[in-house]
């Protein structure tokens, strides 16, 4: 089995609750959405088919014990599982992170996954498989990336509809460069909302549109 991978990286987690960790990051090709706001779009076709065992080897030599699963889409491609076994087995703590428009089901239960629901002003609102409500675990994270008013007021809405706070972490953050982070601060502590407040720090460090940081 082989799976088409775009890049294969070190530097730290830019974003979720592991943020400012050094990590690994397994970037799989494909994506079964178009958001507005993509910043990943090199990785809807560029890669290289890789076995499992190719794509450990190439994670061994980075030494670090957090690695993240992301895309891209990674649910698309079949693979995705039996990799996560793979470096599960060999004691790397997993991340994914997916889009939310695919069932997050059948991920082994000791991974971590983001669940990135996409809020109006990407586009793709109409895509997110809300039964994946249902299987997110306490330990998971469920992601709402903000462009505007009308987005945070959504995001305010699925989250008290499915008691989401009672269910698992929930993070927020702006559309990089779309909207000012002290906007959705704002409106976070008048709503005295219990979420965790994030910015990209790796387009902090880099440059924004930097692939492989």
């Amino acid at each position: 089995m082989k799976i088409k991978i775009n890049e294969i990286y070190k530097s730290i987690q830019g974003e979720s609750s592991f943020s400012g960790l050094p990590c690994t990051f397994i970037r799989f090709t494909y994506c079964n959405l178009r958001c507005s706001y993509c910043d990943t779009e090199h990785a809807f076709y560029e890669g290289d088919d890789m076995t499992i065992d190719e794509i450990i080897k190439e994670v061994d030599k980075l030494n670090c014990n957090l690695v993240e699963i992301t895309g891209g889409e990674p649910l698309v491609q079949n693979g995705y599982i039996d990799l996560i076994k793979k470096l599960e087995s060999k004691k790397y703590k997993v991340l994914i992170e997916t889009g939310g428009a695919l069932s997050i089901k059948n991920i082994p239960q000791n991974t971590h996954i983001i669940l990135d629901l996409k809020c109006p002003s990407s586009n793709m609102q109409d895509k997110n498989l809300l039964e994946n409500l249902d299987y997110i675990k306490s330990t998971d994270e469920i992601k709402f990336v903000i462009g505007d008013k009308n987005d945070y007021t959504w995001a305010k809405k699925v989250i008290k509809k499915y008691k989401l706070i009672k269910k698992t972490s929930i993070l927020i953050s702006p559309v990089y460069d779309k909207i000012k982070p002290k906007k959705i601060v704002d409106w976070i502590l008048k709503d005295n909302l219990n979420v965790r407040f994030q910015l990209q720090i790796h387009k902090n460090i880099w440059d924004a549109e930097a692939k492989g940081v």
